[in-house]
């Protein structure tokens, strides 16, 4: 059975906080449930999205997986393709594709293309023929589908940046069939991120659909279709469901998208593959008694873990050193910042200076998303084995 796994003494005595510490067999273990029950289905393809988190290591135990590589930036595409993805199972999205990127994936002959525009096809097709090669290219659609999650993290609603809107959608796949230098081979959706709803799944299927229906009455077939990721992680209790329910998460889709005979659909998963095995160690400079409550200051802030400070996430908080009766904390961070707060009112075994605190769910959007705000240094990773 999967369990997160906490560092051991001898380890913790070895870690320079703050930093990110992963547990590699859980890790291991969530990419061996992704692959059995991705493997009932014929033609289902996962990739992982590269900007959930890019350490070393972790991508190159899930590229040792077999998954592929979902990329928003050359940055990414260079990391997958050094943690040794092969460029043929790597996806190249983003609402602005820099020359010097599509070029990049040019030249390493990715994939595919997700594109979002007509001038970035325009543009795609250009540096194409500038450098003597054909583009596969997949059109996100933008289908109008809300999702139970945060605002910050829907994709899928008209008024986001995101992809093409459905009426324009048969008439940029016309103008694609005309270009010299790019393939069309399918449709991209992605509705949004930490979803746990199964129900919005099963909206994005039945547009799918429909939208399938409508471009086949007009002649036109899709090879691929790509429904990018979004499954949620359970950040309230990460001890008891370390790893997601892939089970349902592929069956919805098996169950309501009708696909066609041979047709490829190929997911995007991010959060769901590495989120729980990773944690932000951080040890306790301060107990400060305030007015009303007392602070547990820690040296780890937003630069390390911002998620708290910019959607007001939760994150479970553990006491690795104290097994003292619980007493109540707002456990925040050094910044200069008011919101460099990671939770308010949490039960903890009694804190003093010197314990280290675990922040567990941070292995997605945690490590990859720290900065050197303050002039800090950028945390350190650690891993089980």
């Amino acid at each position: 059975m999967n369990t997160i796994t906490f560092p051991t003494a001898e380890q913790l005595n070895k870690m320079q906080t703050p930093c990110y510490y992963y547990d590699m067999d859980l890790l291991q273990g969530t990419l061996d449930a992704i692959k059995q029950e991705a493997a009932h289905y014929e033609h289902f393809d996962v990739h992982y999205a590269v900007k959930a988190n890019a350490n070393s290591r972790v991508l190159q135990t899930i590229c040792q997986a077999g998954l592929g590589a979902d990329c928003v930036s050359g940055g990414e595409i260079k990391a997958a393709i050094e943690a040794g993805f092969p460029a043929d199972k790597v996806v190249f999205a983003g609402v602005g594709k820099a020359d010097w990127e599509i070029r990049l994936g040019l030249e390493k002959e990715i994939f595919c293309f997700n594109v979002e525009s007509v001038p970035e096809l325009e543009v795609i097709n250009a540096l194409a023929a500038e450098a003597g090669k054909m583009a596969r290219v997949a059109f996100r659609i933008n289908p109008d589908v809300g999702a139970h999650t945060h605002a910050n993290i829907t994709t899928g609603l008209a008024e986001n940046k995101f992809g093409i809107s459905m009426r324009d959608m048969e008439m940029v796949i016309r103008l694609a069939q005309q270009m010299e230098h790019v393939t069309f081979i399918g449709l991209h959706f992605h509705i949004g991120s930490q979803i746990l709803e199964m129900d919005d799944f099963v909206a994005l299927s039945h547009r799918i659909n429909e939208l399938q229906d409508k471009l086949e009455a007009a002649g036109i077939t899709v090879p691929h279709i790509n429904v990018g990721g979004g499954l949620g992680i359970n950040y309230q209790q990460p001890e008891a469901f370390p790893v997601p329910d892939f089970k349902a998460y592929f069956a919805t889709y098996a169950q309501h998208l009708k696909l066609r005979p041979g047709q490829h659909l190929h997911f995007e998963l991010g959060r769901s593959v590495v989120g729980q095995c990773g944690m932000l160690i951080s040890r306790v400079l301060y107990v400060k008694q305030g007015t009303n409550k007392q602070f547990a200051i820690l040296d780890a802030g937003m630069t390390d873990l911002i998620r708290p400070a910019l959607y007001q996430a939760h994150h479970a908080i553990r006491n690795l050193t104290s097994a003292a009766p619980a007493e109540t904390y707002d456990v925040v961070g050094p910044i200069c910042e008011s919101s460099d707060v990671f939770d308010k009112g949490v039960e903890l075994p009694r804190a003093q200076r010197g314990d280290l605190f675990a922040l567990l769910s941070a292995g997605a959007y945690g490590e990859i998303m720290a900065s050197r705000y303050n002039c800090r240094t950028l945390p350190g990773s650690y891993y089980s084995e």
